[in-house]
């Protein structure tokens, strides 16, 4: 089918159509959807048109928020690393994002669909730290109008250069074609090339999780940096011993601490990312030894779940040697922000 003819087909059903690109994008599909948008928005006949497109497409941004919000709810954190590890470039890590969340609040789902990469993680974080439900999707309601409004908005404005453009476009499909591929190519090229490199320039040495266990029982226990985000830290425990901390601030999380003495750096991002990241800026800092642990918090967890020989009968499960369960009636400083944002 032609350009003309698409569009032809998108003037007769817009709504439709507009409702589907826009779920099955927001939901996490490479289909994207401002493009429709704009061509929607040049090809509506009257202002009312619009309006009904409009609504289709913010009805469409919420029933995908809601789905990813009590995926969120129901799965905490392991939905949160389940998309950090579908990220091709493994430098941007969940908790980085989380962080921001955390920081913004409910004003982070209005300006979520414009930043690219957030829009599918605002709303599992927001699930995952009990964020009201009315509230969570009141901003996602409005981010949604945001965001499809500007693009319809748009195309409307420029309805008449719109049209122009799918004309030349139809007269040189294959030429168009060929750039979009180009273009599309070009980008996941640069993205594999930045993961090589990660891997290949940002290797720095590791500590093992038994390692770091033997260590933190002598006399004098290396600084833990904790760089998971707060829903993980809320939903797992604080591991003590250990210290909360952002990528964002770093200086304050290691305070005082003689830069002769060892640091280690801990995350749960694909292939210890954060935490590699973080040791590489504390040596550039002049800290002499700053190692990651190896496998990040799941191989720290693993190594530490005592064997059944040491468990005695009857005793409660653990989540490992250090760790400490939260009781929801004693709410920690990690998860302030959730009850911030549930008032």
């Amino acid at each position: 089918m032609d350009l003309v003819r698409l569009s032809q087909t998108l003037q007769q059903d817009a709504v439709t159509v507009v409702f589907l690109n826009v779920l099955l994008q927001q939901l996490g599909l490479p289909v994207p959807a401002v493009p429709t948008l704009l061509l929607a928005g040049s090809l509506a006949a009257t202002p009312g048109q619009i309006g009904k497109i409009l609504a289709a497409a913010v009805l469409a941004s919420v029933v995908a928020d809601w789905i990813w919000y009590h995926a969120g709810r129901l799965f905490g954190y392991r939905v949160l690393a389940g998309l950090c590890k579908l990220s091709i470039n493994p430098t941007s890590c969940v908790s980085q994002t989380e962080t921001r969340f955390v920081r913004w609040g409910l004003s982070s789902l209005v300006i979520a669909k414009f930043i690219p990469g957030f829009s599918t993680v605002a709303p599992p974080i927001a699930g995952a730290m009990r964020m009201h439900q009315f509230g969570f999707l009141l901003a996602a309601g409005a981010g949604g109008a945001l965001w499809a409004g500007l693009a319809l908005g748009t195309g409307w404005a420029l309805r008449d250069a719109v049209q122009v453009v799918i004309v030349t476009l139809d007269q040189h499909l294959a030429t168009a074609l060929v750039v979009v591929l180009t273009l599309a190519g070009t980008w996941v090229g640069w993205k594999l090339w930045q993961k090589y490199r990660f891997r290949k320039f940002c290797a720095v040495p590791h500590i093992t999780p038994e390692e770091l266990i033997a260590a933190m029982q002598t006399a004098q226990p290396p600084l833990v940096l904790d760089l998971r985000g707060p829903t993980m830290v809320a939903a797992t425990g604080v591991i003590p011993g250990a210290k909360v901390a952002a990528h964002d601030a770093l200086r304050q999380a290691v305070g005082d601490w003689p830069r002769d003495q060892p640091i280690v750096t801990l995350c749960a991002c694909p292939e210890d990312a954060g935490a590699i990241l973080a040791a590489r800026h504390l040596l550039k800092e002049g800290y002499v030894s700053v190692r990651p642990v190896l496998g990040g918090y799941d191989a720290w967890i693993a190594a530490s779940q005592p064997s059944p020989a040491e468990v005695p009968p009857g005793s409660p499960p653990r989540l490992g040697l250090y760790s400490q369960p939260i009781q929801p009636s004693q709410p920690h400083s990690a998860d302030t922000a959730s009850i911030t944002l549930n008032k």
